[in-house]
């Protein structure tokens, strides 16, 4: 069986809203977009490289998906990071989405998340991550489908925006496999949940 690893930039408060660009998810009003950029450093870059290189194939909600593929689908810079994402196996999981052909290697998987993530995790295959995508991995966690979660945690909070876990959440435990702190102080974590 596929496992699946759940990889989410995090702020102290649990805000995993809009950490790239001002612009990446205002919704709420949210105004802080954009902070995780001051936070990177090469011993982030090197940690989130080791994750890619163990990727098989990637999962994604619909939001996270369509920003990615305008991001990284026509995106010719040369960066190693570009090539896994372009060449990987997408899977993005949507009830509103009618096509996944806006970025190459994409399969959409319509209906509802835990039943069709569950028949895919079932499946032979790769394992499978995903980078962000907040919604999905609440809705995966709550049906007992993420095994491992990276949490990139910032030093900071911001006292409004998405959290990882809004509303109710199972009790789940996970074991601490590894971590590493930067430069900066972001505490990279690696949870394996005990079953």
């Amino acid at each position: 069986m596929r496992t699946i690893t759940a990889t989410m930039f995090i702020t102290l408060d649990g805000v995993v809203q809009g950490l790239g660009r001002p612009d990446e998810d205002t919704r709420g009003g949210f105004p802080y977009g954009g902070w995780g950029l001051r936070y990177n450093d090469e011993v982030m870059t090197r940690e989130l490289g080791k994750g890619m290189a163990r990727a098989g194939d990637l999962l994604f909600g619909r939001r996270t998906w369509e920003d990615f593929s305008k991001a990284w689908g026509n995106a010719t810079d040369g960066n190693p990071y570009t090539a896994l994402m372009n060449a990987a196996t997408k899977y993005v999981v949507s009830r509103s989405l009618h096509d996944a052909s806006a970025w190459q290697n994409s399969i959409l998987l319509r209906g509802e998340a835990a039943e069709r993530v569950a028949e895919l995790k079932a499946q032979p295959g790769g394992d499978l991550a995903i980078n962000g995508s907040a919604s999905l991995v609440r809705s995966l966690h709550a049906a007992g489908l993420v095994d491992h979660l990276t949490l990139l945690i910032h030093p900071l909070t911001l006292g409004t925006g998405t959290r990882l876990f809004e509303g109710p959440a199972p009790l789940t435990e996970f074991d601490l496999t590894g971590s590493v702190t930067t430069t900066k102080g972001v505490v990279i974590a690696h949870y394996r949940r005990t079953r």
